[in-house]
């Protein structure tokens, strides 16, 4: 989760969130080439007092500074459209999951298993165990190591379903099905909230999902459904 003066992003808890990390990155590095060139140049420009009429009047270096930015945005472009498919794909998913967003908080059911639907609401500050307006009093279990398709939609007004250590936010829209699909590569507990203003009480919409083995996630199943 996010941490006090947290200026990078959090942890991956998934193979798309590591990957949108390494595109961060990468284009991070690209920007703070292009800004030191840029200031390399302006500087020398100030301090340099004279002037050649091959500066002024020059084609091939307009054509170098038009053709240089193009190839600079195919460098960003490539490995961004390639993530972008990356996260719209479905790979045979184990498990299906549920969301339907209320104001102001959310109900989840396990589609594979019959009667298996809970809601989840934020737990009050004096009952919380572990961190103020992140707790609810039902969580997610979820297996670890398997692709699960997440499936959100909305009851009354549009909410956001959002998990930022796994990459994945997905608006949950009234009469509308949202998909999106990851797979959870570590045990423990991961936190989102909601990340569309709904209301009054938007930022009172907690996610928590806690990631097990499989064979917790079968005992879970099996205490959920007597």
């Amino acid at each position: 989760m996010a941490t006090w003066l947290n200026l990078s992003l959090q942890d991956s808890a998934s193979p798309i969130m590591e990957q949108l990390i390494f595109f961060h990155d990468h284009a991070l590095m690209i920007m703070l080439m292009i800004i030191t060139t840029v200031m390399y140049t302006m500087t020398s420009i100030i301090q340099n007092k004279q002037t050649s009429r091959f500066i002024l009047e020059g084609q091939m270096i307009e054509t170098l500074w038009t053709i240089a930015p193009a190839i600079i945005l195919v460098f960003i472009a490539m490995p961004s459209l390639r993530l972008l498919y990356l996260m719209d794909e479905v790979h045979n998913p184990t498990l299906t999951l549920k969301a339907v967003g209320h104001q102001w908080y959310w109900s989840y059911e396990y589609s594979d298993f019959t009667k298996l639907e809970f809601d989840s609401y934020m737990t009050q500050e004096q009952q919380a165990s572990t961190f103020r307006l992140l707790d609810t009093d039902n969580r997610i279990v979820l297996p670890m190591n398997s692709p699960t398709r997440m499936i959100v939609t909305a009851a009354d007004v549009l909410h956001s379903w959002t998990v930022p250590s796994l990459g994945v936010k997905t608006d949950a829209t009234p009469g509308r099905l949202n998909q999106v699909s990851f797979s959870i590569n570590r045990p423990g507990i991961l936190y989102g909230q909601c990340s569309e203003i709904c209301g009054a009480n938007h930022s009172f919409m907690p996610i928590m999902i806690e990631s097990v083995t499989t064979n917790k996630f079968i005992n879970w199943i099996s205490k959920m459904s007597d």
